[in-house]
């Protein structure tokens, strides 16, 4: 189903976009950047999308610190992503500096090295390079670019290496 790009968007008063953007809301987490855009879809100004946004916090629909904290979590154990990266990616949502650290308090450190050492092993196994030195730049760049600490790669392969 495609939409017409001729056709002019609705504009919603508030009464009709609550119960919208409650749908919205409760489908999964949004952040308050995401609603308030959706709302302006919608037609609205930025008063009556204030108070929107104001009455869905309140009936907890709208809350940043556990949106950050389900990325957080998601984002490490499906994706595979370090902590520099969920932070970088969260920041750029708009996140305050609180729902941040409530995010990053997720990623518990056992989970997040054996996280850490299934995705080097697994790059590990595909890596084609045999030089030792281009290999292990390689696998670094792999999981530095996945947004790991440089200590923790290297505490990793360091552990890879002694079991060969």
């Amino acid at each position: 189903m495609f939409k017409d790009p001729t056709k002019a968007p609705k504009n919603y008063t508030p009464g009709e976009a609550l119960p919208k953007i409650a749908a919205y809301c409760a489908y999964q987490e949004r952040t308050q950047k995401e609603v308030e855009e959706k709302l302006k879809s919608y037609g609205l100004d930025e008063d009556d999308a204030g108070e929107i946004i104001i009455r869905l916090s309140r009936e907890k629909l709208l809350d940043e610190e556990r949106y950050a904290q389900a990325y957080a979590r998601g984002k490490h154990r499906t994706n595979g992503w370090g902590r520099r990266r969920i932070r970088l990616e969260l920041k750029a949502k708009g996140l305050s500096e609180y729902c941040l650290q409530s995010g990053m308090k997720e990623l518990e450190n056992d989970e997040y090295y054996e996280k850490l050492k299934q995705l080097l092993g697994q790059r590990d196994a595909r890596e084609k390079e045999t030089h030792p030195l281009k290999r292990k730049m390689k696998l670094m760049a792999y999981l530095t670019q996945k947004g790991y600490e440089s200590d923790l790669i290297q505490e990793a392969l360091g552990e890879l290496n002694d079991s060969k």
